[in-house]
């Protein structure tokens, strides 16, 4: 095998397809990524965890095609490292020598047949935006768990019904809900799934830079498996089992009481004021007729208070909040006003965006957070 490459091409491909490789692999070959050059000047990378899988394709000339299995992580490390020059990549022996510019490393092969088969992609069963994709994915991967003892809630609950997907996750202390629209490709197409919340981050970070991204789902075929593919770059992952509970009727058919508070502004007080909140303890904020009041800290110790504009519709409330939870929500609206509606003060609090103070809310995405108590 041997072939010449641009630097930053390899880089980004070999980046990106060792991105997910395991730090503990359970067989050595699976530490690698393997390499196959073609005729027809297509590199193919690719790796495998027997979990995941991601696969990349770059242009190459190419004067012996092969394929060789060498270490996924040294090999990026190297590649980014590179003068910013052609890079040589040629297999010697046992070896593959990658020469760039004055650079010149060499590095063992692994045993290339003893390497596992990767899944196949999923057919695709339709298309998002990339740019829509990333931001409902980042939306609600921020409320779900990352205990891995509890598997099924580091999944995100993908549900698609025609045009229509939502997605949903939970660690039991907050609950987020995003509807977009896709294109499926056959009309009625309708399933559900529960993706690992941190693969689906991960693939809507990197596939999701614009344009559009396939997706494929194949369940109740043996290996449930969902696919992404978009630029040149597939990945795939299974899906995790097991039944995910029935959060949606966790939202409120109504709620009696809410408020409206620009969001960049509260955003900004709570982190001030969260300054003086101990390790697992919260922030409060009493709504009356015309502002919020934000406080933490109390008794001999550091106190910190803080008073913002509001709108309040219905009597005179007030909650408490664990800080970062309230401003992963805030922060994930991606509104100039923020929408807090309630039932009780010791009920979960659904935050929604509005474009403007008096306007109408935005249900396609609801983020709810269960409120701590307190005295006082």
């Amino acid at each position: 095998m041997k072939f010449r490459v641009e630097r930053d091409v390899l880089a980004d491909a070999v980046t990106w397809t060792a991105r997910t490789l395991p730090t503990r692999p359970p067989a050595p070959v699976l530490a690698g990524v393997r390499i196959e050059a073609d005729a027809q000047g297509v590199i193919n990378l690719a790796s495998f965890d027997y979990e995941t899988s991601a696969r990349s394709e770059i242009p190459a000339e190419v004067a012996e095609p092969g394929t060789v299995l060498v270490s996924g992580r040294l090999l990026a490390e190297i590649s980014r490292a590179l003068p910013n020059k052609p890079v040589d990549v040629a297999l010697e022996g046992n070896k593959v020598i990658v020469t760039c510019g004055a650079s010149r490393f060499t590095l063992l092969t692994m045993p290339v047949d003893e390497y596992p088969a990767l899944p196949g992609l999923p057919e695709v069963s339709g298309t998002v935006s990339g740019d829509a994709f990333t931001h409902a994915v980042a939306q609600v991967t921020v409320a779900a768990s990352r205990d891995d003892t509890l598997p099924l809630l580091t999944g995100v609950r993908v549900e698609i019904e025609g045009e229509r997907i939502t997605l949903l996750s939970t660690d039991r202390y907050r609950l987020a809900l995003r509807e977009l629209t896709w294109t499926p490709a056959t009309p009625g197409f309708s399933a559900v799934a529960l993706v690992r919340a941190r693969t689906l981050n991960d693939v809507a970070k990197s596939l999701g830079s614009g344009g559009l991204v396939n997706v494929g789902l194949s369940t109740g075929q043996g290996l449930d498996l969902v696919g992404f593919e978009a630029g040149g770059r597939q990945t795939t992952s299974q899906l995790v089992e097991g039944d995910y509970p029935a959060v949606r009727r966790l939202f409120p058919d109504s709620t009696p009481i809410h408020a409206v508070v620009a969001t960049a502004p509260l955003i900004e007080a709570a982190k001030r004021v969260s300054l003086v909140a101990e390790r697992n303890t919260p922030i409060r904020l009493s709504f009356s007729d015309g502002q919020v009041v934000l406080d933490a800290g109390h008794g001999d110790d550091a106190q910190a208070s803080e008073a913002l504009e509001a709108v309040l519709v219905g009597e005179d409330i007030a909650v408490a909040f664990n800080p970062q939870f309230l401003l992963d929500g805030l922060g994930a609206l991606g509104t100039d006003f923020v929408r807090l509606s309630f039932t009780h003060p010791n009920k979960p609090v659904e935050f929604t965006g509005q474009g403007s103070l008096d306007g109408e809310d935005d249900s396609a995405y609801r983020y709810l957070l269960v409120p701590i108590r307190f005295t006082g």
